[in-house]
């Protein structure tokens, strides 16, 4: 008894290791980390470009994205803040950037390690930060104050990152905008008082501070002429006034600090504030005349030096060159000046913007790039194109004032996404939002690359065909539209005989069957997509259809799900009352997913439990108690804590892993849960946001924000003269630009990538992308005590590459195994691929499958895997179900790899035929001119035959 009792203890600790060993391997292998933000593409805050003046960065709520424009690619910043940016600016040299939030919290970050340096909280809001020209200084306007720094590691070694230099008071209301010289030693300042100030950062003989007021509205923005002190002054209400200084910036001369009079000299200049203004309302030079006595250095009293002056030379009005209809109010809300062209853009609320030559005020260009109003304008360095952004619209514009093109055009969802789907390659991801609208977007440089907009209504649901050559969308409109993604258009609209409103999808292994479910008729509706007629209507559920699935195979098994406390299996191609059957459930079901391989399929229901069960014989193999995990935060209207909040807390999205082990889950809440299926326990859980500025982020409320009356969070804090129109009661969308107004933060879907590499969800700020991270993960495969980096390296030198290729996926280090497999020359690539034992065939395919799609050695990888595939082809297609996430991504990178070579291709064949028809009109035209040039010598000969039968004549 007593060994039978010591071999069950040891039998048990075997398998409790066993399952340990797997749970930290599952969990390493969903070590994701996010990648990219996708679909949201400009939110508020400043535009402007790197100073190569390739890539626009972009504020899109608290993340920074970059926009390649010479490669056609999109970048989100591993950096997150817990606010959203409203300024950032980037120093001359291009390594360091600047970022504020609505709080006044600077990340000082480095665009080289993508990584946050320091982190400076201002205590208040910051309107904006520049840079100086020379990189040496930048600009903080607080309030109405401006705090100027030194540059950490700018050429000195400083245990303060923010070194303060000098604080500016010079405004009397709040600061809207700061420039600096081209020199670095002017400052123009301009606030809400309707004036602009031109101050020195350093102490000057001649010079103190200049009062520029000649607006009737708050100032917007100022700018120097380069290389030059003249200022252009603009402000709210469209007037533009262009100031002339009496000397060029040589003429500013700096005060030595060891002279006592010289500081009497400077005291006296600053007491004395000048001002420059239109008083008299007319168009007039006016200049300040000084003529003070003061001593010299030396003693002896001489006349005063020259004093730097400015004077007004021309006042223009903006809105004059706008087509402004019925009075209707028009701001001007952006503007930039390239001192290289002397060319002034400025950005109104209409959707229009002007390009005018400065300063003889000649319009270039005037034209509308929105219905709404444009919030930002940015000029690239050699001010070629002009970067637009409108935060209402959620649009972001490069355009090229040259040429009259767009270098980029790139918007994204009015309002909140609703759903999403990858394609079966992995390649692209299709959205569908509430503002009627569905884009599908590239999911390698993450750009829209067409939109759909036919339907009238919010979308609910999407999806992609099994062929990936169409999607189909359903709408609140009553129709389910079919869209072709080689010609781009909606080729088939599905209707009900009666209006009603589709809230699920779902399409056939086939893709010639398709089922919508309706909220309000609690029906689903089955179409034959070739034809577009209506084959069946399944009634039976009580509620609204919430949810459908067809399963992977051919049998045409669809399951349903509605809030009527049932779950549905549905055989449509049964005899008529032998393919339906009701699961009861214990809550209302939310939604439904079928596994993979169709042997399993996950009801998630109200009372936040994910329950699974079997198709055929509709019996339950599983449930996941989830409502603990998704905890919820606190909303400014709830009036109970979030911990009561949870009790309420369900699962509203599902998506199965390409394997089917995994399931993801999601809801309204800011995290995501990965369950591992058969062990029923969560592997890992996603913070989607840290951004404080969502709603129901926080868990708690500071005790300090509740009064009597309620949460202090909800007054609308408004200037008296600020024209806003109020919200009315049971009003939840608007403008979501607008700082009042607090979005929740939630996950309306969920994908996996059929590759298994990424995944993807759809959320209150945009497509968040994760995706594996190699460097993150080591997960050793059959590892032994002499599998090393230097024995495997050994291997290789000695040309066993078999073995060194083995021990390589061993030891699964990427960077080694890069470096053995690249290593094998492209005659021995046969011999190896034979050689290998099935279990690393797999294991070679994925990984030669996941280096195609960034190495520069396209043939080399693309003749493993065609020699992969010749030589092991049989052996793969008979586990074809369990490698499918494998033989996805390699074709979706042999494809990506295909079509960017293709156009190389066709660029060069192109050009060569050009050439060799431009060679052929040159032959031709040589031709022609000796013929002319043999022509014209028989003439010569015949006169002059003719001439020598004359003179013997």
């Amino acid at each position: 008894n007593l060994q039978l009792f010591l071999s069950q203890i040891l039998l048990s600790s075997i398998l409790a290791r066993e399952e340990i060993r797997l749970l930290i391997s599952f969990a390493m292998k969903f070590a994701f980390k996010f990648s990219n933000l996708i679909g949201t593409v400009y939110r508020k805050g400043n535009l402007l470009f790197t100073p190569d003046g390739n890539t626009v960065v972009a504020p899109v709520g608290n993340r920074l994205s970059l926009f390649d424009l010479r490669n056609n690619k999109s970048e989100t910043l591993p950096i997150e803040s817990r606010y959203n940016f409203t300024a950032v600016d980037i120093a001359p040299s291009g390594f360091l950037f600047i970022a504020v939030n609505e709080t006044g919290e600077a990340l000082l970050c480095s665009l080289v390690s993508r990584t946050v340096i320091h982190r400076h909280h201002f205590r208040k809001p910051v309107s904006t930060v520049k840079f100086s020209p020379n990189g040496r200084y930048f600009a903080v306007a607080k309030d109405n104050s401006v705090f100027v720094y030194r540059t950490p590691g700018h050429a000195r070694r400083d245990f303060t990152p923010f070194a303060l230099e000098r604080v500016l008071n010079t405004a009397y209301d709040a600061i809207t905008c700061v420039e600096w010289s081209s020199d670095s030693r002017l400052l123009a300042i301009g606030s809400k008082d309707m004036s602009v100030r031109v101050t020195s950062l350093h102490k000057m003989k001649n010079f103190g501070i200049i009062t520029l007021s000649s607006h009737s509205d708050a100032i917007v923005n100022c700018f120097f002429d380069k290389d030059s002190a003249d200022v252009f002054t603009l402000s709210r209400n469209g007037q533009l006034c262009v100031w002339d200084a009496s000397c060029d910036l040589s003429g500013f001369v700096l005060l030595d600090d060891g002279s006592a009079s010289s500081k009497r000299r400077q005291r006296r200049a600053e007491t004395s504030e000048e001002e420059t203004d239109d008083v008299d309302g007319k168009d007039n030079d006016v200049e300040n005349r000084i003529g003070d006595v003061i001593p010299d250095d030396d003693g002896e009293v001489g006349p005063a030096e020259e004093k730097v002056r400015y004077r007004r030379v021309g006042k223009h009005f903006l809105k004059d060159a706008l087509k402004v209809e019925g009075g209707q109010h028009v701001n001007l809300l952006a503007a930039c000046y390239h001192g290289g062209n002397h060319m002034l853009v400025t950005a109104f609320s209409n959707g229009s913007f002007l390009l005018h030559e400065m300063p003889d005020y000649n319009l270039i260009q005037s034209l509308n790039v929105s219905n709404h109003e444009v919030t930002a304008a940015c000029f690239n360095p050699t001010g070629d194109w002009i970067a637009l952004g409108s935060g209402r619209r959620g649009q972001l514009v490069v355009w090229e004032w040259q040429s009259e093109s767009f270098v980029l055009k790139q918007q994204g969802h009015v309002n909140n996404m609703a759903c999403l789907a990858y394609s079966p390659d992995g390649a692209s991801l299709v959205t569908g939002g509430d503002d009627g609208k569905v884009k599908l977007w590239n999911t390698c440089n993450g750009f829209c690359f067409v939109t759909f907009t036919e339907h009238a209504a919010g979308v609910t649901a999407v999806t992609f065909t099994q062929s990936g050559k169409a999607i189909l969308s359903a709408s609140l409109d009553g129709t389910v539209r079919a869209h072709d993604l080689k010609r781009y258009r909606n080729f088939k609209t599905l209707t009900a005989p009666r209006a009603v409103q589709f809230a699920s999808l779902a399409v056939d292994a086939s893709g010639e069957v398709v089922c919508a479910g309706s909220q309000d008729t609690f029906e689903v509706f089955v179409w034959s997509l070739q034809t577009g007629r209506l084959l069946d209507v399944l009634a039976g559920h009580e509620s609204c259809v919430s949810g459908l699935s067809f399963g992977p195979g051919m049998e045409s098994v669809l399951v349903s799900s509605s809030w009527d406390k049932t779950c549905r299996v549905w055989n449509l191609f049964a005899e008529k009352g032998g393919g339906r059957e009701a699961i009861p459930l214990t809550a209302d079901a939310l939604t439904v997913e079928f596994r993979p391989d169709g042997c399993e399929f996950a009801v998630a229901t109200l009372d936040g439990a994910i329950v699974f069960f079997e198709p055929h014989g509709s019996s339950q193999v599983g449930c996941i108690e989830g409502k603990h995990d998704l905890a919820s935060g606190r909303r400014d209207t709830d009036i109970v804590t979030a911990k009561r909040l949870t009790q309420a807390q369900a699962f509203t999205t599902l998506c199965y892993s390409a394997d089917g082990a995994c399931i993801l889950a999601a809801g309204r809440s800011k995290f995501i849960c990965i369950y591992h299926v058969r062990e029923q326990l969560l592997l890992k859980k996603f913070e989607v946001t840290c951004n404080h500025s969502l709603d129901a982020v926080d868990d708690f409320i500071s005790r300090r924000k509740i009064t009597e009356f309620g949460n202090m969070a909800l007054v609308e804090e408004r200037a008296a003269s600020e024209e806003t129109s109020l919200s009315l009661p049971g009003v939840k969308k608007g403008d979501l630009s607008s700082r009042s107004f607090k979005p929740e933060v939630r996950v309306s879907a969920v994908s996996f990538s059929p590759t298994g590499r990424a995944w993807a969800a759809a959320t209150t700020e945009g497509v968040l992308v994760y995706s594996l991270d190699h460097t993150l993960v080591f997960d050793p495969f059959e590892l032994e005590q002499g599998v090393t980096p230097s024995t495997i390296r050994a291997a290789a030198r000695e040309k066993d590459y078999v073995r060194a290729v083995v021990a390589a996926f061993r030891l699964n280090e990427d960077e080694l195994t890069t470096e053995v497999v690249e290593g094998v020359p492209v005659g021995e690539i046969e011999l190896v691929c034979r050689s290998l034992p099935q279990v690393y065939v797999e294991k070679l395919l994925n990984f030669v499958g996941a280096k195609l799609e960034t190495t520069t050695h396209v043939q080399f990888y693309v003749t493993w895997i065609v020699t992969l595939l010749k030589g092991h082809g049989e052996a793969l297609k008979e586990r074809s179900q369990n490698i499918m996430a494998t033989l996805r991504t390699v074709m979706k990178n042999v494809g990506l790899r295909h079509a960017e070579l293709s156009k190389v291709c066709d660029h060069n064949k192109y050009l060569l035929m050009y050439i060799e028809t431009l060679r052929k009109f040159k032959e031709k035209e040589m031709q022609a001119e000796r013929m002319s040039e043999g022509d014209e010598d028989s003439d010569l000969d015949t006169d002059v035959e003719s001439g020598e039968e004359l003179m013997v004549l």
